[in-house]
């Protein structure tokens, strides 16, 4: 049987949610070395705010360190002063070359911060998916009312609206569980 259009469009924007949520993930801290945290650093390059990425490699060295080399070496004191105007709290090494960042291990404490924050991420994401549910749902209530859709075919929709919500729901928690563990590991 065809999939419903309200009930295709209401996975689709659900899966943008979850989509958004594993970016913002990706983009939290571990205590893991990881390039994908600097991605969100901008620097000035010649008066064009510019990803760190597309100015430099960054590459993990270890568990524990990422080193950064601009392909052009004039931009090294712009992207250490990005770095340390970030709210990472990470401290940059410029030895004239590359750039060194070395990630301390985290305390407990951080590590539960983060945790908490990751937590936060996903509830935005559930919230989202929610949201989108009740948009949907109108939308079925008012064709029934406008006679588009009988009441027991609105019922059905309903129901496979509401099944598509918890899978989704399940993935986000999934999401955060991952995340968790990667965080807690060490």
């Amino acid at each position: 049987m065809k999939e419903h259009p309200l009930i295709r469009e209401a996975g689709e924007r659900m899966k943008k949610s979850v989509s958004k949520i594993e970016e913002e993930l990706r983009h939290l801290r571990t205590g893991r070395a990881s390039p994908a945290i600097l991605e969100n650093i901008k620097i000035d390059y010649y008066g064009t705010p510019t990803p760190i990425n597309q100015l430099a490699s960054i590459t993990p060295s270890g568990e524990r360190t990422l080193v950064i080399k601009p392909w052009d070496r004039t931009m090294l004191k712009s992207i250490e002063k990005a770095i340390l105007a970030s709210d990472l709290g990470l401290t940059p090494f410029n030895d004239g070359n590359v750039i060194r960042i070395n990630f301390p291990t985290p305390t407990t404490e951080q590590r539960e911060k983060w945790v908490k924050r990751a937590k936060e991420i996903v509830e935005e994401g559930k919230i989202a998916v929610r949201n989108i549910r009740r948009d949907v749902m109108k939308k079925i209530k008012d064709a029934q009312k406008n006679g588009d859709i009988p009441e027991d075919d609105a019922k059905r929709l309903e129901n496979e609206l509401q099944k598509k919500t918890d899978e989704i729901i399940e993935e986000l928690e999934d999401l955060f569980e991952a995340k968790k563990e990667e965080i807690m590991e060490f």
